[in-house]
């Protein structure tokens, strides 16, 4: 099968969070399948930093943005995989030092800027040669293409990804008329949202088929409380809305190969993750390892999405009970400096860095002893799964993702690989956090968890699986299983 994946991020050229991670794993692991599978990226300021060897196909796309057009040049590069990698270059929109805004807010022509990439994307599938039988996007930013394919009768098919629902594309009414679609197109049908435009929206109506990163959000997103005001049109798609559990990529996080780490482990490896945790704790600057009782972490955008405002309120305790705790993170100022002052207030047993360091996140899942991700809500989440590929005990509140892949351990039938808790409260967080102190002092469960958390499966062979089945269906064919006569 032919395939166009069309993302506003690719790891590592381009990344703001999980988004890239996803588009930098799926697409290699279909071309691994034997599908052609091709990527287009905004030729955004980093992107074309990082990839000083990409050429200027000569190839120019005009589209037209309300009662103006603009064209882009096309340049062409290769992924570490690869893949052909397709930058959408125009430097009125994308020589910009952030993806989509600064420190202080939002760029306030994003609209101008992810239509005319949306745009582009549809009219560049025509190019390729073999030209693209399905084109897969992902979030708002390329939501809008589903309605250009549909509104032009195309024969591509459109495959729409929601990797987080809360952001929509959300704009002024009068952006519509950057869309160059009929006026009728604006209604509750089509892409009006309480009187504005929602570009996620176009791509819920118009796709083909829908997708989400996990089936437990697939099923929370048709509810009131995570639908976002959209619960009752994904309601009305539920035969084309699938949920698929991200996968992560298991050579960059594989603790029995990983260069940024202390030691090289695997399962019951347990001195040179002790190494591990050694070094993590030296280089935050905390009590040495013997001295440290169980080490928490914690790396995270510092949004209230998160739950980081319960782990603030949590680690008085944790502290007073002999734990250790460390951060890595940026996010809201209140949430930062909230942290920062309790790491002065608890010099030695609390570590603050802001920020994101690729090494440092490495060297944290490997050290650690427990990772907190008390999410309120969690499409799937990544580092739930990189924690127990590391044998580090996710802590996570029942939600979305995190009840899909993390298992909570039950002591009586000794089997399980991190610790679940519900409600999203401070109190059912410190419970769990007790339940970790009890654990950690048990060596026979403490063992035998981190092993069985070590064991699981998250390879993106399944989703690959699963999203092959979805094309097929958008294709109108059967999917895979049963054309193959499977049970």
């Amino acid at each position: 099968m032919n395939i166009l994946f069309a993302t506003s991020e690719l790891t590592p050229f381009a990344k703001t969070g999980g988004l890239g991670d996803v588009l930098a794993a799926l697409p290699a692991r279909l071309r691994e399948n034997g599908h052609s599978v091709s990527v287009v990226l905004p030729g955004y300021r980093e992107a074309l930093k990082a990839l000083p060897e990409a050429q200027d196909t000569a190839l120019r796309i005009t589209v037209p943005l309300g009662g103006d057009r603009a064209t882009a040049k096309i340049f062409e590069a290769r992924t570490r995989e690869g893949m052909k990698l397709l930058l959408v270059c125009k430097d009125e929109f994308f020589d910009r030092s952030g993806l989509y805004g600064n420190a202080d807010s939002d760029y306030t022509d994003n609209a101008r800027r992810f239509l005319f990439f949306s745009k582009v994307a549809v009219e560049l599938a025509s190019h390729l040669r073999p030209r693209p039988e399905v084109l897969h996007l992902n979030d708002w930013q390329t939501a809008f293409a589903a309605a250009v394919v549909r509104q032009k009768g195309l024969g591509l098919k459109t495959v729409l990804t929601i990797h987080n629902l809360t952001y929509q594309g959300l704009f002024a009414p009068w952006d519509f008329d950057l869309t160059n679609l009929p006026s009728d197109w604006f209604d509750a049908e089509g892409l009006e949202f309480y009187g504005k435009l929602n570009l996620l929206k176009a791509g819920i109506v118009y796709a083909d088929q829908v997708t989400t990163v996990s089936p437990n959000y697939a099923k929370e997103i048709q509810g009131e409380e995570s639908g976002c005001g959209l619960e009752g049109l994904l309601r009305s798609r539920a035969a084309d809305l699938t949920g698929i559990l991200n996968g992560i990529d298991e050579e960059v996080w594989n603790p029995g190969k990983d260069s940024r780490i202390e030691q090289t482990y695997g399962p019951g490896d347990w001195e040179a993750k002790e190494a591990c945790r050694g070094r993590l704790l030296k280089s935050f600057g905390l009590k040495p390892s013997k001295q440290a009782g169980p080490v928490f972490a914690c790396i995270s955008r510092l949004v209230p999405q998160k739950g980081l405002d319960l782990v603030a309120k949590a680690l008085p305790d944790i502290v007073s009970a002999g734990g250790t705790f460390v951060l890595l993170g940026s996010g809201q100022r209140t949430l930062e400096q909230k942290f920062l002052e309790l790491a002065r207030e608890h010099s030695g047993s609390v570590a603050v860095r802001i920020g994101f360091d690729e090494k440092l996140a490495h060297q944290i899942e490997a050290g650690a002893d427990f990772f907190l991700m008390p999410s309120r809500f969690e499409p799937c989440g990544l580092n739930q799964m990189y924690s127990q590929r590391y044998g580090t005990i996710p802590i996570v509140h029942r939600t979305g993702g995190l009840a899909d892949s993390v298992e909570d351990w039950q002591p009586r039938k000794k089997r399980g690989g991190g610790l679940v808790f519900s409600p999203c409260t401070k109190a059912a967080l410190a419970k769990a956090v007790g339940r970790a102190f009890q654990l950690r002092a048990d060596p026979e469960a403490w063992d035998r968890i981190r092993r069985q958390a070590m064991a699981r499966d998250f390879s993106w062979t399944a989703a690959a699986r699963a999203y092959e089945d979805v094309y097929r269906r958008a294709c109108g064919m059967e999917p895979a299983s049963l054309s193959q006569g499977e049970p």
